[in-house]
């Protein structure tokens, strides 16, 4: 047998599944949880090391779950969370806990970056999008101001899957996917940026820190030493270059052309397509990334979905059954109920200090049913609205591929195709960032990008197929305008005339949907 493995390591844990490339089956797929730092000014952060004993972790279950040999593993990919800071000083050492994409302790420092680099338009039209809170640059720039003992050490800058690959191979690189959401890259021109480097570290240190860049069919190395002999691995297992996990997910689910919708239900909400050119900006809110196959992948990036639906579920002592329950025995609009779910602050739209709030409740609305309803609701208007930017930026949706925990609820799949008045569906294998790392894995081994692996392992459930009905549309269109309107008179900073025109004059597609 001729095996690939794919690791995806997110927020919450590592998950491996095992390919069998003779027969285009998965043969296993398994996880393992990770800690997380959390604080109530932003922070979020994790221990490196916790990454690399749940893959190992990961790897060793799926291992005896497909009851094969770890010596006929030929290739591995991997995924990571994105943004991500692993800083490493000359031994090759870890510096600190790595700072996560959902920190946004250090939204003050993206705010000085985006002023010393010009404003926003001037960042754009540097690098190709505008850096958010969250990405590595505002990272850097907050070990810098705060804790330039720390600075002062790095010699290596690395972003999660890059250090895991670091750990199996002992080669520091990147690629071109991952590093586009960095905050140092050009997207344009896919390489390093030299001038935003020097803004944050005029000594030149910064940019000589950064990894040599990999394209995705190119390997990053072979798993050596420690990494070898923890996995149980042969000689010359091939790792590939890996990528995001959002851009392992589009290979994941065969999103590797134009025309293909790929939307994640997740801790954090994206939705994210294939160009094969970068896309033109009419919203500084669309990040205009590169993929990991060689193209360009626009995507807007929500930072809370399951992440703000769980908390409301263990406030009300609810198991996920019990939550499903009360989600389907409420009404469209919650009872007119707003809930702006902010509990990580915002990406899209910007607010890296928003925080959540609740709207509208009065005696009558005041039920747990509805409580349920809102906070889904909320990460579901939070992701129309990413969609609609892309619609207004020219990007056809005419089918939306559904991943990630929320995917699994029948009731959000259908308040997804309604909201969004577009046919959802969902991949038969749900953890489309691991597949898509243990297909890039194959295109390492072969050498070349290829399509026939994407066509024989992705296939979609045709039992999750959901269409939008047409009455409900309509309502969730009125509640949607209700919790515009809600978000808007919160945070009159976003009352732009762009976002005006956008939400507020009812670009309505009710009705548009062709069965």
């Amino acid at each position: 047998m001729s095996i690939v493995a794919g690791v995806d390591c997110g927020t919450q844990g590592t998950k491996v599944i095992l390919v069998d490339l003779n027969t285009s089956t998965v043969l296993a797929e398994c996880s393992a949880p990770h800690e997380l730092i959390s604080q109530s000014n932003g922070r979020r952060e994790q221990q490196p090391i916790w990454w690399i004993d749940a893959m190992v972790n990961a790897f060793e279950k799926a291992i005896t779950a497909a009851k094969i040999d770890p010596k006929t593993i030929a290739a591995i990919g991997v995924s990571g969370q994105q943004h991500g800071l692993v800083a490493l000083d000359s031994q090759g050492d870890v510096i600190r806990p790595a700072k996560l994409w959902c920190d946004t302790e250090t939204a003050p420092e993206n705010a000085e970056l985006l002023q010393m680099l010009g404003g926003e338009q001037a960042c754009i039209d540097r690098l190709g999008l505008r850096v958010e809170t969250g990405y590595t640059a505002s990272k850097i720039l907050w070990m810098k101001n705060h804790e330039p003992e720390n600075f002062a050490k790095i010699a290596h800058i690395l972003l999660p899957h890059d250090y895991l690959n670091f750990w199996l191979t002992g080669e520091l690189s990147a690629e071109y996917g991952d590093a586009s959401g960095t905050g140092l890259f050009n997207v344009r021109n896919r390489c390093w940026d030299e001038h935003v480097c020097s803004v944050i570290d005029p000594t030149g240190n910064l940019f000589k820190a950064l990894p040599a860049l990999n394209s995705a069919e190119k390997p990053a190395g072979v798993v050596i030493g420690q990494a070898k002999e923890r996995l149980g691995l042969n000689d010359n297992v091939v790792v590939s270059c890996g990528g995001g996990d959002n851009m392992m997910g589009a290979i994941g689910t065969g999103n590797v052309k134009n025309g293909i919708i790929t939307m994640s239900l997740g801790t954090s909400g994206t939705i994210y397509t294939f160009s094969d050119k970068p896309v033109e900006l009419k919203h500084p809110s669309i990040a205009n990334f590169c993929s990991s196959s060689n193209g360009w992948m626009p995507l807007i990036c929500t930072m809370n979905v399951t992440s703000a639906t769980s908390l409301v579920q263990d406030v009300l002592t609810m198991n996920l059954t019990e939550f499903n329950q009360s989600l389907e025995a409420s009404h469209i609009g919650a009872g007119n109920i707003s809930f702006l779910q902010f509990f990580n602050g915002e990406r899209v739209p910007a607010l890296p200090d928003g925080k959540a709030s609740i709207h509208g409740l009065d005696a009558a609305n005041f039920t747990r049913d509805n409580l349920v309803r809102s906070v889904v609701e909320g990460a579901t208007y939070g992701l129309k609205y990413g969609l609609e930017l892309l619609r207004d930026a020219g990007i056809n949706i005419e089918q939306i591929r559904l991943i990630g925990g929320g995917a699994k609820s029948g009731q959000w799949r259908q308040m997804i195709a309604d909201t969004m008045n577009c046919e959802v569906i969902c991949p038969e294998v749900e953890e489309a960032a691991a597949l898509g790392a243990a297909i890039q894995a194959s295109w390492a081994l072969n050498g070349e990008l290829g399509t026939g692996l994407i066509d024989q392992l992705i296939v979609l459930n045709e039992d999750s197929r959901t269409l939008p009905i047409s009455g409900n549309v309509e309502q969730y269109e009125m509640a949607y305008q209700r919790y515009m309107s809600t978000l808007f008179n919160q945070y009159p900073q976003l009352n732009d005339s762009q976002l005006k025109e956008q939400q507020l004059n009812a670009r309505q597609q009710v009705g548009s949907y062709d069965e």
